[in-house]
């Protein structure tokens, strides 16, 4: 909120032009992002204390989930790194790596149904592994925000919902998220 508030406070007072406006814009847009990143951390301690409280269930989480927060962990230390040292094909990277994660997601997903049709008493436990799942994919998808951002400071370049510019070599784009 403080960071939120001396930039606009820059925005009305200096009326910053060029690298220093798209700094300035792109540290809102990081905040937002950050802060939404801490709710999705919430979330997850949430889901894994209700877990504790269902032991009894044998629902032992997928080694995708895992896999999951490790990359999303990553992600967002490296988009992180390329906002400070203005890395524009770092940012790029981590926009590219969201993939994986979503493809963990997906995986994660079918993996789960598949438990609660088999045994519906581990409906409830299945569901908080596809909460923690999908906070996960959020952060890596908040992670790629602020790769996006990086190149946008680096550059000058907006590449959301643009795959072209993501990077030098054209790849199919990606199907969508169930």
């Amino acid at each position: 909120v403080e960071i939120e508030q001396l930039a606009i406070s820059l925005l009305a007072l200096q009326q910053p032009m060029a690298r220093d406006l798209r700094f300035i814009i792109s540290a809102i847009r990081i905040t937002g992002d950050l802060e939404r990143v801490g709710d999705h951390a919430v979330n997850i301690a949430e889901s894994a204390l209700r877990m504790v409280e269902l032991l009894t269930t044998n629902v032992v989480p997928p080694p995708e989930i895992e896999e999951m927060a490790q990359r999303s962990r990553t992600m967002l230390s490296d988009a992180l790194d390329s906002v400070v040292r203005l890395d524009g094909v770092l940012g790029r990277d981590v926009c590219r790596r969201d993939d994986q994660v979503d493809a963990l997601h997906e995986s994660v997903f079918r993996i789960m149904l598949t438990h609660m049709m088999e045994a519906p008493a581990t409906i409830t436990a299945c569901l908080e592994l596809l909460l923690v799942s999908r906070n996960l994919e959020r952060v890596a998808d908040l992670a790629t925000n602020i790769g996006e951002d990086a190149v946008y400071l680096a550059e000058g370049k907006q590449i959301k919902h643009n795959l072209e510019d993501r990077s030098s070599t054209k790849s199919p784009p990606s199907r969508p998220a169930p």
